[in-house]
């Protein structure tokens, strides 16, 4: 029975994800920092699991060092670790500040969040992942890390060191799979506070950027940078599913955002 941990699941992308491993017969550890939304999420995954998966569900925020451990606590419990999955981030305050007038302490939770706490987690996690026959990670990442959009400074820069963070651990460990992954443009939470007002109804939901991930986490494919519009089948990406491809053009009103990276948000912490 294989085993993953998926953060930020109690909406958005985190839960889409979350319920189709279910369906695929995965036990799953999941967290989120708000609790009632975490149980309502842990209700419906449980009506998707398989007779013999288990599921474990820890409200919690995944900067907290306690909370983290508990995460892993868990995953050994159910028999170890073959997939991580940082899908947890926060976007910081909405709207979004400028850099020249960033709060230190706010972009410093930023980070804390987007970039530190992916790594203390995998650095947590990396027994058990040792201990996996196919050891994977998957890092949730968004355009805004490689492209410059005003008032994205603090959201991007943060997935930017995650990005360069994923691709140094891959390098450093070769036995690891070590994904970035780019979902693409989704309608959530995240996606809302980043517009404040804004109608977001044109942007699809998270469950369309799902295929995408499983391909990566069912496949073959090596480590890298990915955009999920360029994984899923019948996709027909220019990248043709090859590590390192970059979404250009900035996060319009029209076009949306979320891989525009727009994770799963502080005013969203647990969305994408």
């Amino acid at each position: 029975m294989s085993v993953a941990i998926v953060s930020g699941a109690s909406k958005g992308l985190g839960r889409a994800l979350a319920l189709v491993l279910a369906e695929r017969g995965w036990s799953l550890v999941i967290d989120a920092r708000g609790a009632d939304e975490l149980s309502a999420a842990e209700k419906d995954l449980r009506s998707h699991l398989d007779d013999k998966a288990e599921l474990v569900a820890l409200s919690g925020d995944v900067a907290d060092p306690a909370h983290r451990r508990s995460l892993i606590e868990a995953a050994r419990s159910l028999g170890g670790l073959d997939l991580l999955v940082n899908n947890a981030s926060t976007l910081g305050g909405s709207p979004m500040p400028r850099l020249d007038v960033y709060p230190l302490e706010e972009l410093r939770r930023v980070f804390e969040v987007n970039s530190f706490a992916p790594l203390a987690l995998l650095q947590e996690a990396l027994p058990l992942l040792e201990s996996s026959a196919d050891p994977r990670v998957l890092n949730v990442t968004s355009d805004a890390s490689v492209e410059a959009y005003e008032g994205w400074g603090g959201y991007g820069s943060s997935k930017a060191a995650l990005d360069h963070l994923s691709a140094i651990l891959a390098a450093e460990r070769p036995g690891l799979r070590v994904w970035a992954v780019d979902p693409g443009d989704m309608r959530t939470q995240m996606h809302q506070d980043a517009f404040p007002g804004e109608d977001i109804s044109d942007r699809p939901p998270p469950e369309s950027a799902v295929p995408g991930l499983l391909a990566l986490i069912e496949g073959a494919h090596p480590s890298g940078r990915y955009r999920g519009s360029e994984l899923a089948p019948g996709s027909g990406g220019e990248e043709g599913g090859q590590p390192g491809g970059q979404q250009g053009g900035r996060p319009a009103r029209q076009e949306g955002t979320e891989g525009s990276g727009k994770g799963d948000g502080e005013a969203a912490a647990d969305q994408r």
